[in-house]
């Protein structure tokens, strides 16, 4: 069985970021790099079932510039078989994303498809949904666990009420939430190893995907800065400043 895992190469989530000086957008240069937290999560689970002998090969995938190599030679450390690089650098929104994902499913075959509910830049949460509507497959988002069977996948999901689980008919689409498991580090000789397993690249254009943007960013700008609290004597005073200063009630 074939799984399938898309990943991202976005800001590593421990640097502060800055806003360009024109507002056109994040700064990006000379900034560390890494897999979206997420996408870490969902190559972890793709080699955990690997390694209990349900999957025989895990396919990593990456939508990017030349520098998302990287970031699939990560996964491929991690546990993955083999890389595919889609190569382009424009900024390319998760509709086309999900179209890319949609063509290299079709080109690959996976049974399914494993990957992160978002990334940390954008926060869409879109292209998840967005595959499987393309693809008509059935989907688990927000996976707090998954098990895999024969020809069946049961998601369980955190909901307001508790825990919910959802039965799949494979093939089918996962997107894994935080606390699915512990992302393991990539040792030394697995990296070693990863720059000898296969990495193809190919481009949208190949794939017959358009990439160009349908929403346009007027302006980025930082978010203002919190004001201090107040303390109040009394229950009182507090509706009152939610109602005159907060304008909340």
């Amino acid at each position: 069985m074939k799984l399938l895992v898309p990943v991202k190469r976005v800001v590593d989530f421990n640097v502060k970021i800055r806003v360009k000086p024109d507002g056109s957008g994040v700064e990006l240069a000379n900034v560390k790099m890494s897999m979206n937290p997420f996408d870490e999560i969902a190559v972890e689970e793709a080699v955990r079932l690997k390694e209990q002998g349900k999957v025989t090969e895990v396919v990593a995938v990456s939508v990017g510039p030349a520098q998302a190599a990287e970031t699939l030679r990560t996964a491929l450390a991690m546990g993955a078989d083999r890389g595919i690089l889609v190569k382009t650098d424009a900024t390319v929104e998760p509709l086309a994303v999900a179209k890319i994902l949609k063509k290299v499913v079709e080109q690959e075959s996976p049974q399914l498809v494993i990957m992160g509910k978002q990334a940390i830049d954008d926060d869409s949460n879109q292209t998840g949904q967005m595959l499987a509507a393309l693809l008509g497959w059935p989907q688990g988002t927000f996976a707090f666990k998954v098990s895999l069977n024969a020809g069946t996948i049961d998601v369980t999901r955190e909901v307001d009420g508790g825990l919910q689980t959802v039965g799949l008919k494979l093939p089918a689409i996962v997107t894994t939430d935080l606390r699915l498991n512990e992302p393991r580090y990539a040792s030394l000789p697995n990296i070693m190893k990863a720059k000898k397993k296969p990495l193809d690249e190919t481009t949208p254009e190949a794939l017959g995907v358009d990439v160009a943007p349908r929403l346009k960013v007027l302006k980025t700008a930082e978010p203002g800065g919190r004001k201090a609290g107040v303390k109040v004597g009394s229950v009182a005073e507090l509706v009152n400043k939610l109602k005159t200063e907060a304008g909340v009630l």
